[in-house]
């Protein structure tokens, strides 16, 4: 109530308004109601029916049991056949039925501070070697105060050699040290012996030798000897999606399982030392990192599991020839390998995700969502071309979001086009400055995170997306199975209270 003073010196009591009802009314709320009545819309159905069944048994007196025990003794036959089609079709069902996936534990690589290097080292070293010329320094300049990297991001040890020293051998040393110590944790953690473990699923894109790194994985760790081992190469940042993916349909054939899946990315020897401005964007972005996981069909291990796998969906436009070449590894004029990067890769990550969440959608978007997103099209289709289409809210099927850390560019149009809170994307902003680019392990550190800020609670929901050469859009879907607590020596110990950064975007 606003009062005021007349020319008359008599205050004057303004007639209050009722407020304008969009205005005073959070409309999320009334979404949430009507989320809520579409899809509990079944049980607010049954709940009446059952309530008046109980009712009805209640009334039922010795007599009419007595009297409801000779029909069945009538029908004995009958109800003999009845039983055992019952007991049969269930025993189908349980012998048939896709066995639950469990992620037991992971484990993040925590690369040594002493391979830690700021922008001015970076830049430093880049004029030291000679390879680079005044206008390629800029452009990897601009690149790195754009990019959304920290101070703290890490390289291999052979790219901090003046010169660089880009050997087999040094390439063998990374692998050995991100897998082995990614791997050294998950078993302390666990205490799963490498012995108990029957199937292997190593991702590694960029550098593949003879014997794999499965094999020195198995080597290392003196594996059994029927381990079923498999080495994925040249499939991009969503190849830990993929690796997740064929370890699920190696759990569905053998039973009483372990599976562990290492996601992770050589650097040393794909260092670009050329002047091609699309292959110098890697060099900025990606970092040393690598992850391993334990997966289990083990009914046994439910308990202590974080995790159960819900969804896999997989998207691959590599038809598409712009696609196919968008990320491309190849020489340049002079002979010198990298990997280039399309200035159409934006678009086309934005046409595979958008293929990708259309086949997701359905399977976690509640119906209310749904509904709203098929009334929406029927009715541009039928009555105006310019309504604008319905967006799902994907906010309502997933409680934490864990998007590829690939640059801020890729962070930014998934956290707009999904229409998501900063919050949601935090995870993946806060991996990318502090570890950069990681490639398939990128999204384990954004789940780590999330475990060390203690948001994780028990039926929480968690969306896991990559994008990939070839080109491919990759989502899994997680469930935890009780409040998550972070896990021993996991990457963010000891630095987590200093996150959420503000970042300069």
């Amino acid at each position: 109530m606003v009062n005021g003073e007349g020319s008359n010196g008599v205050q004057i009591r303004q007639r209050r308004r009722l407020p304008d009802f969009l205005q005073s009314v959070n409309l999320k709320y009334v979404k949430l109601g009507y989320h809520y009545l579409i899809t509990h819309l079944l049980t607010l159905c049954l709940v009446p029916l059952m309530a008046v069944i109980i009712v009805e048994a209640s009334r039922l007196s010795l007599d009419d049991i007595h009297q409801l025990w000779i029909q069945f003794q009538y029908n004995l036959v009958s109800f003999i056949v009845f039983s055992a089609v019952l007991v049969f079709g269930s025993t189908v069902y349980i012998m048939t039925r896709p066995r639950s996936v469990y992620l037991v534990d992971y484990s993040c690589y925590l690369p040594p501070s002493h391979l830690k290097v700021k922008y001015q080292q970076f830049m430093e070293h880049s004029k030291l070697t000679g390879d680079f010329n005044e206008s390629s320094l800029e452009f990897q300049r601009k690149i790195l105060e754009r990019s959304g990297l920290g101070e703290e991001t890490v390289v291999p040890e052979a790219m901090h050699s003046i010169p660089p020293r880009p050997s087999m051998t040094a390439a063998r040393e990374e692998a050995e040290q991100v897998m082995f110590g990614a791997l050294d944790k998950l078993f302390a953690n666990t205490n799963v012996k490498p012995r108990d473990i029957g199937i292997l699923v190593v991702n590694c894109s960029l550098f593949n030798p003879t014997p794999s790194l499965s094999a020195m994985i198995i080597n290392k760790y003196k594996m059994r000897g029927n381990i079923r081992s498999f080495n994925l190469g040249g499939m991009g940042c969503s190849a830990g999606v993929i690796a997740i993916d064929l370890a699920k349909d190696m759990l569905q054939v053998h039973r009483n399982s372990y599976a562990i899946v290492v996601s992770t990315e050589n650097i040393t020897q794909n260092w670009y030392f050329g002047n091609k401005k699309s292959m110098l964007i890697p060099n900025c972005l990606f970092r040393v990192g690598g992850a391993a996981v334990l997966l289990s069909n083990r009914s046994t291990d439910r308990r202590r599991s974080k995790y159960k796998l819900v969804h896999v969906v997989r998207t691959h436009c590599g038809a598409n020839d712009k696609a196919f070449k968008c990320v491309y590894q190849e020489q340049d004029d002079a002979g010198k390998t990298g990997v280039s990067l399309s200035k159409d890769l934006m678009a086309i990550a934005g046409g595979a995700l958008k293929t990708n969440i259309t086949t997701l959608g359905p399977l976690v978007l509640p119906i209310s969502e749904q509904i709203l997103f098929f009334v929406t099209l029927v009715a541009k289709k039928l009555f105006n071309a310019k309504i604008k289409p319905y967006i799902p809210d994907f906010k309502l099927a997933f409680d934490h979001f864990c998007i590829h850390a690939g640059g801020r560019a890729v962070i930014d149009e998934l956290e707009k086009n999904l229409q998501l809170l900063p919050v949601h994307a935090e995870a993946s902003r806060m991996t990318l400055h502090r570890f950069g680019n990681t490639s398939s392990s990128s999204i384990w550190y954004e789940l780590a995170y999330t475990e060390a800020k203690g948001r994780m609670r028990k039926g929480s929901r968690v969306w896991q997306i990559a994008f990939g050469s070839g080109f491919k859009c990759n989502s899994a879907v997680w469930v935890a199975l009780r409040n998550v607590k972070p896990s021993p020596n996991n990457p963010w110990e000891g630095c987590i209270h200093r996150y959420p950064v503000q970042l300069n975007l």
